[in-house]
């Protein structure tokens, strides 16, 4: 859905550059390094690797890369350790931002944040200030391929969708509640409707419009600096 998660959509814009393609290969191998460390190496019973690992493939990611950065996570192969980080901002006309990242030098990062969002007209917020403002559910994107709409809204709601919002005219936004997603996902699975991708996201309770330009603009600036920042993985908002 735009307006709530701007990196993950990267992948559905066409050509990326290979500076930008090294750029998110660098962060996917961060994020599947930290879910190996934090419950394992197996694909089949951790379900965060498994998603991590499935997003890096649709990125084209090869598989030696994957498979590298799950024995650094499990200690097999040595690297540097990394931690998440979620950070809560606003930018323009209040609008609210939730963060997310992994670093491995949390000071320097928030700084560099922090920064950032000063030269764009936004701030960053106390700790619970924004999170109340969204909610974490599964995010599940499909392809109808040669199925109807109807068809496919009615799979997933057979598979135990909660919400469906149509991106396009072929692919469907399935939520989920946060600890259904992989239930779900298997159930698609299981219909012939295999996933394109699934994550865990922080959707907005309410969204915000935003109608005046200068601050459009000032919002995708933004959006622009954080995706560009290494350490930034995902960043959600509440504009419409």
């Amino acid at each position: 859905m735009s307006g709530h998660s701007k990196w993950s959509q990267i992948k559905h814009k066409k050509g990326i550059s290979d500076v930008k393609k090294g750029k998110i290969f660098s962060k996917l191998t961060r994020i599947i390094t930290i879910a190996a460390r934090q419950k394992g190496g197996d694909i089949e019973t951790n379900s965060s690797l498994r998603m991590a690992a499935e997003k890096a493939r649709s990125f084209n990611m090869p598989q030696e890369n994957i498979e590298r950065a799950i024995k650094k996570g499990t200690g097999e192969i040595e690297g540097v350790k990394f931690e998440e980080f979620l950070m809560e901002a606003y930018g323009p006309e209040g609008i609210a931002l939730i963060i997310e990242g992994t670093t491995d030098n949390k000071n320097r990062t928030i700084s560099e944040i922090k920064f950032l969002l000063s030269e764009h007209n936004g701030k960053m917020a106390q700790s619970g200030s924004v999170l109340w403002l969204f909610e974490r559910r599964g995010q599940i994107s499909l392809s109808r391929g040669q199925k109807t709409k109807e068809e496919t809204e009615l799979a997933a709601i057979d598979a135990g969708a909660e919400d469906l919002n149509w991106s396009d005219e072929n692919n469907l936004e399935v939520y989920t509640k946060s600890e259904e997603l992989e239930k779900v996902k298997k159930n698609l699975e299981k219909n012939n409707f295999p996933p394109v991708e699934s994550s865990l996201a922080w959707l907005p309770k309410n969204k915000i419009k935003i109608d005046n330009e200068k601050t459009k603009e000032q919002l995708e600036k933004i959006f622009e600096k954080l995706e560009e920042h290494d350490d930034v993985n995902e960043i959600y908002s509440n504009q419409e």
